[in-house]
């Protein structure tokens, strides 16, 4: 007889579900901010969909979310803005003017989209 390779077999079979989370915060300036210079939004500052004043800026999670920012309903380059996770007096969203450009007047509209995701995998192997 023959000698044969004796090999298990076994399959699997991986499925993810990712659960997206999307806030949207809301300023209105009360100063103008001249180019060349930076608007800081305090975390208490910002109101929340329901109307209410937020009371923390969220953690982003490293490759699971990611911040939008638009300022008078137009999307902002990624380099404009800088986030700080945290409650009042720590949590903030500073905005730097470029020089050169317009500045922000006052009643401008500002939006802080946050998109978070919750990925949860489950995996069967079958033998």
């Amino acid at each position: 007889m023959a000698l044969e390779l004796m090999k298990l077999l076994v399959t699997g079979a991986t499925t993810t579900e990712v659960d997206p989370t999307d806030s949207r915060l809301f300023y209105v300036t009360t100063t103008p901010t001249a180019a060349g210079g930076t608007l800081t939004i305090d975390a208490a500052s910002f109101l929340q969909d329901d109307g209410t004043l937020l009371t923390t800026l969220p953690s982003l999670a490293t490759n699971n979310s990611y911040y939008n920012v638009y300022i008078n309903a137009v999307l902002q380059m990624d380099g404009i803005s800088t986030y700080t996770p945290g409650a009042t007096g720590v949590g903030s969203l500073a905005i730097a003017v470029p020089a050169g450009g317009s500045g922000i007047p006052t009643g401008t509209p500002i939006v802080l989209e946050i998109m978070s995701f919750s990925p949860t995998s489950t995996t069967v192997i079958t033998t």
